[in-house]
């Protein structure tokens, strides 16, 4: 696995300001400096300035606002609290976008790809060449995801993190970062360099950044990756403290006698690195995976904009776990979309409180479960913003419920 020092896209920009990594676009800057040897268990505090400065950027949701959403769905026409969970989304997203009436305007799915060295271990029944070939049926537009974002009007970036094969030709798409020719096996020794992860987070940044600049107001995340169900159900273990038989799953299909495998080298990959639960950043070099920490970034890039993350499923949740580490806010702007299959993926979602939309016995990854919510997601805000109220509507109202429009109207 190479060191990734001479390879620094800039993402180091002043508050409020847009970053563009366009499809073709080089960026260059000194290289980072070398953590010290030493870090405080409960805090990481050798950031280099701009990631410093991305997670200072995000902060609490609106309150107000999210008062505000919840006084008008209670004068909008229909008896309060019957549209479900849509009005707790709609509340959430006035928070986040601070405003009472929030609107959706693009969307866009991000899905990172990237190698993993620990399939040497027999974690995985399908070749490693799966995952390059995935990055061009993407492009092309064979795969799930490609059919989910045409029905839903959603935008797709597809990011070349670390995959293996040779890389895919260009294409408006596409994203190369190609931080290595996949990771190491993390049962011999750490993923990735400390170095590189947190080049991946800024690079996740800035294309959270970017697709928002252009429009977009949610997010989604996706992954493609051979054996990355093993170093997901490695962080998951990490960071939340469960056992590897708790957040160990079949990912493609194992029997279970392969299940009993992948679990053993689970364990050892924890043994033999001993990640930190109190350094997200150490836990994703040690553990993680170029496409985990990519998608950490877009968490976090998507955040500090105020915007909101839909989370596909158990790898995107393993990003978010890393994500809410350096940055517990960023769980206000999380949208759990469904419950995968992988029964890691509930130990995650526990851990940040988040409650899925959807639970389908999904277990594809690719943002297909984010992507197939988006909709809901949306329809939340249209209700909230669009509807009449009864006043509005000529509709009578309960009697008791005069001073909830008067507070609305207020």
């Amino acid at each position: 696995m190479r060191d990734s020092a001479g390879l620094s896209p800039d993402f180091a920009v002043p508050h409020g300001a847009r970053l563009s990594l366009r499809a073709g676009a080089y960026y260059n800057r000194p290289a980072l400096p070398e953590a010290p040897n030493e870090r405080p268990a409960r805090i990481v505090t050798d950031l280099p300035w701009s990631l410093a400065g991305l997670m200072a950027r995000i902060g609490p949701v609106d309150d107000a606002a999210m008062r505000r959403a919840a006084t008008r769905q209670g004068v909008l026409t229909k008896p309060p609290g019957s549209l479900g969970r849509l009005e707790e989304v709609a509340a959430r997203l006035a928070g986040m976008f601070g405003t009472a009436r929030p609107a959706i305007g693009g969307k866009a799915v991000i899905v990172a790809a990237g190698d993993h060295g620990v399939v040497a271990q027999g974690v995985t029944g399908y070749p490693q060449s799966v995952t390059g070939q995935m990055v061009r049926n993407f492009l092309e537009g064979g795969a799930a995801i490609n059919v989910l974002c045409r029905l839903g009007g959603v935008r797709r970036i597809v990011v070349d993190a670390g995959v293996a094969s040779d890389p895919p030709p260009e294409h408006p798409d596409l994203r190369s970062l190609r931080m290595g020719p996949g990771t190491g096996d993390i049962t011999l020794g750490p993923a990735m360099t400390r170095r590189q992860a947190v080049l991946c987070l800024e690079y996740g940044a800035g294309l959270a950044s970017e697709v928002i600049a252009d429009g977009a107001d949610l997010v989604a995340t996706g992954d493609m990756g051979i054996g990355n169900t093993t170093p997901s159900s490695a962080i998951a273990a990490a960071m939340t403290g469960k056992h590897p038989v708790e957040t160990t799953g079949e990912g493609t299909g194992r029997s279970a006698e392969e299940l009993l495998r992948k679990t053993a080298v689970v364990e050892t990959a924890l043994e033999v690195n001993s990640p930190d639960p109190g350094d997200s950043i150490d836990v994703l070099a040690k553990v993680g995976g170029f496409e985990i920490a990519v998608l950490a970034g877009v968490v976090l890039g998507t955040a500090a904009e105020r915007r909101a993350v839909v989370l596909d499923g158990f790898i995107s949740g393993a990003a978010a776990l890393i994500a809410h580490g350096l940055s517990p806010a960023c769980r206000d702007y999380l949208i759990a979309s469904h419950r995968s299959a992988e029964k890691g993926h509930r130990a995650v979602l526990a851990h940040m409180r988040l409650d899925p939309l959807l639970d389908l016995a999904m277990r594809l990854g690719e943002g297909t479960g984010a992507v197939l919510a988006m909709g809901i997601v949306e329809a939340a805000a249209a209700c909230l913003t669009e509807m009449a109220t009864f006043e509005e509507a000529g509709v009578s109202d309960r009697p008791d419920n005069d001073a909830v429009a008067e507070e609305a109207e207020g």
